[in-house]
């Protein structure tokens, strides 16, 4: 009993220490966890072009509106030299904030402490924030910049990356999510932003699966980290990223622009921005669009004196160019736009372009922003390579999504509208709720000249000037069902508008529309063909 009765006079001894020395305390371990990895290492990532973790965060949201969560979370793995090993924050940095005065939850990873690697903790982290989130009714935003899995850790860290994946998917069609990929995003972690609603990746980040050397080892072909995973490649060829910027301070304006068009979650509305009540017709409209169907032209000249300030934020520009996604507003509502690119492959829908509109028109119907579809669509692409590659059921999809959406639903017909493509680009008979005709529409089976080869061929053939009787009776066919006109007789289409009314008269659609209510069957989900 002795020693302890001494060493318990030895701690009576020694004076207490003052709450102002425990405060001094704890701001001192407060600063050193900030500085993550330290100065050095900072730095270092400032000399490649790259912001810290929580440089990005304090660009990113309201001044002073940042609460961080976790600050003193600690591993607790014990092998390959982990015991007793410092990692500020566990290498992520996750809270809560506001931006624009809305609430957010973000995680932000940390490069200088450990390469940013996710282990049990680290995940434990981002999932947690996902599920407060989820719990609030707020937008995620996840900032990667890791090396990966923390090894050390074994499958520990492949656990913690599972949680992750499993909360991207309870947090799907609830609440936004946005990735920003501002520096290496490699193997498993690729799978999370790829669950995410937006991904916008810096062109000094690399995302891939399997990197350059271990392509190599197996296949034996040489491969760049551009070209594998790079933005504009996984912009361009794979269609993974939806948003391509320049450093991370353009990133961050992309996502805050971006989140100005969202709501909150699935239960609430995008907020409405201060509006012109009054709207003029735009005569400057009626030029854009050529009267003969051959002559190419560029939609989004159309879609910027549709919306409110010319003011279009298109996404996945650089994927599937033949079909136009991205927001907008229209008296200030935000509004869904999905548009035919003519001067791209004439605007005919392929594999990607069904695949890239038909997951924005989920998006828009989860997070209830409208939809205003433009078409100027010649068919579906033709091919054998379309074909093997399943255009049937890629072009399903874009038929599924429309027909599925209960948001407000506009089509305004430009030009042409032919065949199954006219039926996927929203037309009536998948829901539409207002169809409009500009007077240069075509809406037909096909086009004029194909259908006279087929239903007059023997007048055709038995003419003399076979040519000058083609001509003929493509005009017939054309004034017999290539206009707007037989569609609006048959109640396909509900007003044909002068194309410098289409602001004003897709605004009032969209007004009188605003609260609209559709039921459904019960059932658990649809089976998008996927």
């Amino acid at each position: 009993m002795a020693p302890v009765k001494a060493e318990k006079e030895k701690l009576e001894e020694r004076p207490a220490a003052s709450i102002d020395e425990k405060i001094a305390e704890l701001e001192a371990r407060r600063e050193e966890l900030k500085l993550g990895g330290g100065k050095d290492r900072i730095e270092r990532q400032h000399a490649t072009g790259k912001l810290s973790a929580r440089e990005r965060i304090a660009r990113l949201v309201d001044k002073e509106s940042f609460e961080e969560i976790g600050l003193f979370a600690r591993h607790r793995a014990t092998y390959f030299g982990m015991a007793g090993k410092e990692l500020p924050a566990d290498g992520v940095v996750t809270g809560c904030a506001t931006i624009d005065g809305r609430l957010v939850h973000l995680a932000s990873q940390d490069f200088t402490v450990a390469g940013g690697a996710a282990g049990e903790t680290h995940s434990n982290k981002v999932a947690e924030m996902m599920g407060m989130s989820l719990k609030t009714g707020s937008p995620f935003i996840f900032i990667n910049d890791s090396g990966g899995a923390r090894v050390q850790e074994g499958i520990d860290s492949l656990a913690g990356y599972a949680r992750v994946f499993y909360n991207n998917v309870m947090l799907s069609g609830t609440v936004p999510q946005i990735s920003l990929i501002c520096g290496p995003c490699a193997g498993g972690a690729a799978y999370s932003p790829a669950l995410t609603d937006f991904i916008i990746q810096t062109e000094q980040a690399r995302m891939f699966i399997t990197g350059p050397q271990v392509i190599k080892q197996v296949t034996g072909e040489e491969v760049s980290a551009e070209d594998l995973g790079g933005a504009r490649s996984q912009m361009h060829f794979s269609g993974v990223v939806h948003l391509i910027a320049r450093n991370d301070d353009h990133a961050i304006q992309l996502c805050k622009r971006l989140l100005s068009y969202l709501p909150q979650n699935n239960l609430e509305d995008p907020p409405r921005m201060p509006f012109s009540a009054r709207i003029k017709n735009d005569d400057e409209i009626n030029q854009i669009v050529p009267a003969d169907p051959k002559q190419a032209y560029d939609v989004r000249q159309v879609i910027a004196r549709v919306v409110d300030y010319d003011d279009f934020l298109e996404i996945q520009p650089g994927f599937a160019a033949n079909i136009v996604i991205g927001f907008g507003r229209l008296q200030g509502r935000s509004v869904g736009i999905v548009a035919n690119q003519p001067c791209v492959q004439a605007g005919s829908l392929d594999i990607d372009a069904s695949d890239k509109s038909a997951r924005f028109v989920r998006f828009c119907n989860a997070f209830n922003i409208p939809l205003l579809t433009l078409v100027d669509v010649p068919g579906f692409l033709p091919g054998v390579q379309q074909e093997r590659g399943g255009i049937i059921r890629h072009g399903a999809k874009l038929l599924f999504a429309y027909s599925a959406a209960t948001v407000p639903k506009i089509t305004v017909v430009l030009r042409k509208a032919y065949g199954g493509a006219y039926i996927a680009m929203c037309s009536r008979g998948l829901g539409a709720d207002r169809v409009l005709a500009w007077p240069t529409a075509e809406i037909a089976v096909m086009g004029a000249e194909g259908a006279a080869e087929i239903v007059f061929r023997r007048e055709i053939d038995a003419a003399e000037n076979q040519a000058a009787r083609r001509g003929e009776l493509v005009d017939e066919y054309r004034d017999t069902f290539s206009n707007p006109y037989v569609a609006a007789g048959r109640g396909l289409v509900d007003d044909i508008i002068a194309p410098a009314e289409t602001r004003r008269v897709v605004a009032q659609a969209l007004e009188s529309l605003h609260g609209k209510r559709e039921m459904r069957p019960q059932k658990k989900h649809g089976l998008i063909p996927l």
